[in-house]
């Protein structure tokens, strides 16, 4: 932006799109850690909250952060796991590395204050988490004989005792989505899993998904992907 800001020592930055910067070394003794992810690795059905809504990548925000040998010791701490996760085979390792990473955007949201939200927003907040642990308590699928149950924002709405509508217009405030979108994007991040780390053929994996016709599976992915489940699997073994 119209900053520039002269790091001493330590410092931690936390980067958005939103905000052009450039790094200029003042020594060639530099050392360090990144982490690059894109918003997609961050969904909001996985992390219940918009990483867009974080007061650290605010237009606003800071930025950069100044921090002592210890608070970086700690912050190194946590990229030494990311590092030894990401050569690993661990089948879940991307939900463990997802995990490290938002404990990193915490500490670093801990580094300054944070004012307290209003407190009017307490019950859309409640009906947004209980949506998203319902919507994650049916994830992963381990097996075929595994049938997603709630597949449509009236399957969810029921369960919370609300109307659809009313479902629909807090998850649009509180998370910029909307219940089908929040709902299609889980289960297409599924799908990717299912077609990635198993051997299953297509229709065994539109089933299980909720999808009676594996036309209909091919159609939702193709609209998510720009490209057909056979066609993304094939791709991967390429």
């Amino acid at each position: 932006a119209d900053k520039t800001i002269e790091i001493e020592d330590c410092a931690v930055l936390f980067a958005s799109p939103k905000i052009p910067y450039n790094y200029t070394h003042l020594s060639i003794e530099q050392s360090g850690h990144f982490c690059v992810f894109t918003k997609d690795f961050l969904p909001t059905s996985k992390i219940g909250l918009e990483i867009d809504n974080l007061p650290i990548f605010s237009p606003h925000s800071d930025f950069v952060y100044q921090i002592s040998t210890e608070q970086f010791q700690n912050f190194e701490a946590i990229f030494l796991k990311m590092h030894e996760e990401i050569q690993s085979d661990y089948v879940y390792k991307y939900d463990l590395l997802r995990n490290y990473l938002m404990e990193l955007i915490h500490f670093g949201q801990k580094l300054k204050p944070i004012l307290p939200l209003e407190n009017n927003k307490t019950a859309a907040s409640r009906t947004t988490t209980l949506f998203i642990e319902l919507l994650e308590r049916q994830f992963p699928i381990e097996n075929i004989s595994q049938l997603l149950q709630l597949k449509t924002p009236a399957d969810f709405a029921g369960i919370l005792g609300v109307h659809v509508n009313h479902l629909n217009r807090v998850l649009k405030n509180t998370t910029g989505k909307t219940t089908g979108e929040i709902i299609g994007s889980r289960i297409f991040q599924e799908a990717k899993m299912l077609l990635t780390q198993t051997q299953w053929n297509i229709s065994e994996i539109a089933f299980t998904l909720g999808f009676e016709e594996v036309a209909h599976f091919s159609n939702f992915f193709k609209k998510h992907s720009k490209q057909s489940p056979q066609n993304f699997r094939e791709l991967l073994i390429v």
